[in-house]
């Protein structure tokens, strides 16, 4: 297998650190790829030319990074997506929502990095703030449902969390949610989160 990401790609990094959780690591050749620059091999593995898109050894492809995830967690044991649907539900709700919430902090990176200050929307940047804001609230108030036993939702909120703070630390550790903070600079000492660190 063959899979297209960037180092930086928050949705990346959370089907790198499944692999690696899952041991699935060795088997998937890794392409570091910019995305600003999309080669034939990109678009051929995915025509909207996003990471991560995963190519399978018979040819075919998979994407996005949540379709990923469930394929490869299908592979291996430990199932990291529970296989009975109520537990299965709370894990996936928790990967939209942590999912939700890197596509508010991205587009407040995009809007701030990529436009010249005056090209800027003020409105939709409070906006994005709101909703990143709002979420981290969301979490803190119910971190305990995340549960004890890895899963993917703790690392598609880790992968999230991460995001933030490696773009918008101050936003994050400026968010009063302490009990979220320490529960992320606990699980960011684990090897997959150490390996996939954004350089």
């Amino acid at each position: 297998m063959k899979l297209f990401y960037s180092p930086t790609s928050p949705y990346a990094r959370k089907v790198r650190m499944l692999a690696i959780e899952k041991g699935l690591d060795a088997a998937i050749d890794t392409v570091l790829t910019d995305v600003s620059k999309p080669t034939a091999e990109l678009l051929a593995a995915n025509p909207l030319g996003k990471v991560p898109a995963l190519l399978l050894d018979n040819g075919e492809t998979v994407f996005d990074s949540p379709v990923i995830c469930r394929y490869l967690d299908r592979l291996a044991e430990p199932h990291l997506i529970p296989q009975e649907p109520l537990p299965e539900l709370a894990v996936l709700r928790w990967e939209a929502l942590a999912d939700g919430m890197t596509d508010a902090a991205y587009n407040l990176v995009m809007e701030q990095r990529s436009r010249p200050e005056q090209e800027r929307s003020p409105a939709a940047m409070a906006r994005w703030e709101t909703e990143i804001a709002r979420t981290l609230h969301y979490i803190e108030t119910r971190l305990e449902t995340l549960g004890d036993g890895l899963t993917l939702a703790q690392l598609a909120l880790a992968a999230a969390v991460g995001y933030l703070d490696f773009r918008l630390p101050q936003l994050l550790r400026e968010s009063g949610c302490p009990r979220l903070l320490e529960w992320y600079d606990g699980f960011r000492t684990r090897p997959a989160m150490q390996l996939t660190a954004p350089g």
